[in-house]
């Protein structure tokens, strides 16, 4: 059986939590859900950050020169050539290989050099203001670009973490390498870490530059700074942009305002805990909940548990992803959960049960049966192990608690359910901060294994 939505980290065995690495984690089959906001290096209080800014925007700037100069033809391979980079792995795309902008989009960005006369004088201060002028410009493109120009401090980086944490490299030749000094590419032989699906290069990237959209994008414009007749909404966005271009102190008023505001541009994690007021609202929701399939209800609770769970659990258990499965004819919720082995009891899970994903299957029922216990076990191998939760609505009867104490017996599987009781003192630790959610499966898993012979 395979990891559900497997990471780098994952086919390697390298047990590291999202909160504590310094970068994100890399999925194999998908991008990462965020982009570089080279913002956050402007504002960062870092002046490594900084430098690195100023660096990417007159990497940027030069573009604009070439052009200036004559040089239009190699601009614009170069500006093709930075628009794509697959190895950081961001974005939304579901293959992983992006496409690069063509010619005619390459064109219209550099014609910002030459028609606006605050670009050709000075240039650009965030080069993220492309956004604004030119159609195909959207945050991917702005982060694919960032990278690009960045791309030897962030191979750096990347070596340095995969050292720390003990993640394979392989060398890779020809990697095309944008050189600040020179302003121009160079091919060298990098070691890189590698989707072991596909042999590729990875670059990772630190989650203190990640937004899921940049801090200057078109949508915030155009709902705060665009001069709009009252009562309008929206405008064919090709009419704006060219609006833009011949009102280029709108433009500037709007990032002169964003710049004000620096202090609310803050990076977005790769997953956010409800707050505590929601996470008990979630609570209340669920109990309240008739058992069974009435009026959705079945449906209702498992919305409710992946919400509740997969916050409560954060940071000891990091959210894989949802997922429904059909046995028996029917269909069965599960919420899948990495194990990163950032918890004593954890480790000892991935050590003494080969569980290197946890799986919760949550049943909206007046009793779990020894059929739901027996669908469980059906489904523990692979990444699972041999450890598996149920969360379910009431204490599990003692024939269904000897039933799991059996299976323990006969295979070394372990099988706990959690009830609505369970999950409220959850959540009331979860609201005191004195002690860790993941205390309360421990505690069940503590009592279950009491009751096993010995």
């Amino acid at each position: 059986m395979s990891f559900v939505r497997p990471r780098l980290i994952d086919h390697f065995n390298i047990p590291i939590s999202q909160e504590d690495a310094a970068f994100a984690i890399p999925f194999l089959d998908e991008d990462i859900p965020l982009f570089l906001d080279p913002f956050l290096l402007w504002k960062s209080p870092s002046q490594q950050d900084n430098a690195l800014h100023a660096i990417l925007i007159n990497s940027f700037n030069h573009l604009g020169a070439l052009a200036n100069k004559g040089e239009l033809s190699t601009a614009r391979s170069m500006l093709i050539n930075l628009s794509e980079c697959d190895e950081v792995g961001l974005g939304m795309s579901k293959t992983k290989k992006g496409l690069r902008i063509s010619e005619k989009t390459a064109n219209e960005v550099l014609d910002l050099f030459r028609y606006i006369p605050q670009v050709k004088n000075s240039g650009f201060t965030h080069f993220e203001e492309v956004q604004l002028y030119v159609a195909n410009i959207s945050k991917d493109r702005i982060s694919d670009i960032a990278c690009n120009l960045l791309k030897s401090f962030l191979i750096d980086f990347t070596q340095n973490e995969c050292r720390k944490y003990g993640i394979p490299m392989n060398d890779f030749d020809d990697i095309p390498i944008y050189q600040s000094n020179t302003n121009g590419f160079v091919s060298e032989r990098v070691s890189l870490p590698y989707n072991p699906q596909n042999n590729l290069p990875i670059i990772l990237m630190p989650k203190r530059w990640l937004r899921y959209i940049p801090w200057i994008n078109y949508e915030d414009y155009f709902k705060n700074s665009f001069v709009k007749v009252p009562g309008e909404t929206q405008r064919e966005r090709v009419a704006v942009l060219d609006y833009n271009r011949k009102n280029y102190d709108v433009v500037k008023a709007y990032i002169a305002e964003k710049e004000r505001v620096q202090a609310d541009c803050k990076n977005d994690p790769l997953f956010k805990q409800i707050p505590i007021l929601s996470a008990k609202r979630a609570l209340n929701g669920i109990i309240k909940l008739p058992t069974g399939k009435t009026d959705n209800a079945d449906k209702q609770y498992e919305d409710g548990c992946v919400k509740l769970l997969a916050s409560i659990m954060y940071p000891h258990l990091d959210f894989a992803q949802e997922q429904s499965r059909i046995e028996s004819g029917s269909q069965i919720r599960d919420l899948i959960f990495y194990n990163n082995c950032s918890y004593p009891f954890l480790e000892q899970l991935y050590k003494d049960y080969d569980c290197k994903q946890i799986v919760f299957e949550m049943k909206n029922v007046a009793d779990v049966s020894s059929e739901h216990i027996n669908q469980l076990n059906r489904y523990l191998s692979g990444q699972f192990g041999r450890f598996g939760v149920i969360v379910a609505r009431n204490e599990v009867k003692k024939s269904v608690f000897k039933n799991t104490v059996d299976l323990w017996s006969g295979q070394r599987k372990c099988i706990i359910c959690l009830d609505d009781e369970d999950i409220k003192q959850m959540v009331d630790v979860f609201e005191s901060k004195q002690r860790e959610p993941i205390e309360i499966v421990k505690k069940k898993f503590v009592e279950f294994i009491r009751a096993c012979p010995s």
